[in-house]
């Protein structure tokens, strides 16, 4: 097990990604691309990216299992309604739509060569162990479901 798994709140993880988005931006302006209706585009991405979030956090609620990343083995159950027979981590895509948003207001091809860096980092250290440990703990129920829902989308 790695140092980083399960050990940075995936919040601050997109946070920690935007913030590093900007100050590429800032450093090579003159990458900076046209994107007629950024602002429009950019704000209409978010919201699908919270509308995704906020989903899944319910769907979670409504399963009465516990919606902390921080530590799977909690979990009581495996939650396969809603948005999650979409995708098997409809929050961390919501993430990923945010950090295109915002890529999309920066408007600079640095920002948008981030996105897969925080693909990366979110399967390596946070998707990855989650699995390992519903796996763990669910057995076949959760290999039928990794078999039918892809793991973004």
């Amino acid at each position: 097990m790695s140092i980083l798994e399960l050990k940075i709140p995936p919040a601050v993880v997109l946070v920690f990604m935007g913030v590093i988005m900007w100050f590429v931006a800032d450093l090579a302006p003159e990458l900076v691309l046209v994107i007629p209706g950024r602002i429009i585009m950019a704000s209409a991405v978010s919201l699908v990216g919270i509308a995704l979030i906020l989903a899944g956090a319910v769907a979670f609620r409504v399963a009465k299992t516990t919606v902390n990343p921080m530590q799977p083995g909690k979990t009581s159950s495996i939650v396969t309604r809603g948005v999650y027979k979409i995708s098997r981590n409809p929050m961390y895509v919501g993430f990923l739509l945010i950090l295109l948003s915002w890529a999309v207001f920066l408007s600079n091809i640095f920002s948008f060569a981030m996105l897969p860096v925080f693909v990366w980092y979110m399967n390596r250290f946070q998707i990855i162990p989650e699995e390992q440990a519903l796996l763990a703990k669910f057995g076949t129920e959760y290999i039928t479901y990794t078999k039918s829902v892809r793991r973004w989308l």
